[in-house]
């Protein structure tokens, strides 16, 4: 008698595939809050977007010295994609040397918190937040690098959005975030890639200035 084959196992979608399948909603809510409307539409104060890039530099600052930290587990970023260098420069040129000396907000703070207590607790989930910052930048840099120039004037600097090879630099991101393959440890980066989006929804909100007029 002839035994019938085994149905195939069905294939998990790329781990990148699966970030962005799983963030999408959240991703929307995140690009269309207020602060990030009025970045895109160039409403933004200019004290506000330092302010912005004062806390991003918090958060990515954490965020390369977890994986750093938590290196052989998590794989290094590939060269030129870390951004905390990029914020530096900017911030510099917008604030001088005081820029380090502004508040960071308790949200930003916490994060940073969070991304440092992941590295040695579950290295692994890192990989979301390069997901939603590293690759976000690569994807909306080039956007953002525009219309902040139009806001604020060529002359204002905007290292954080320049890459000399973004396509290339994408390319390397997701071949390292689909390097991972397993599926309990896709399954907690996708839950943490939630959670980042949910982060960065809560940060956009306390930054917010109270005078600024929703659209």
């Amino acid at each position: 008698m002839q035994v019938p084959p085994l149905p195939a196992r069905p294939v998990a979608a790329p781990l990148s595939q699966q970030l962005r399948s799983a963030t999408a909603a959240l991703h929307r809510q995140a690009e269309g809050s207020d602060l990030m409307r009025a970045l895109l539409r160039g409403q933004l104060p200019l004290g506000c977007y330092v302010q912005l890039l004062r806390n991003l530099h918090a958060l990515y600052q954490a965020l390369e010295r977890a994986l750093h930290a938590a290196a052989p587990a998590v794989p290094a970023l590939p060269s030129g994609i870390a951004r905390a260098a990029a914020l530096e420069s900017d911030l510099h040129a917008l604030g001088g040397d005081g820029w380090a000396l502004q508040a960071v907000c308790p949200v930003a703070l916490a994060y940073a918190d969070h991304l440092r207590a992941l590295a040695t607790r579950e290295p692994k989930r890192l990989l979301a937040h390069v997901y939603v910052r590293h690759l976000g930048d690569l994807h909306g840099g080039q956007i953002l690098k525009e219309r902040i120039a139009r806001a604020y004037g060529t002359a204002v600097a905007h290292a954080f959005y320049r890459f000399d090879q973004p396509m290339q630099h994408i390319a390397a991101l997701r071949a390292l975030l689909d390097a991972e393959t397993a599926p309990d440890i896709m399954a907690a980066i996708v839950d943490e890639a939630c959670e980042a989006f949910r982060r960065h929804i809560e940060l956009f909100e306390s930054l917010q200035p109270p005078d600024l007029t929703p659209a």
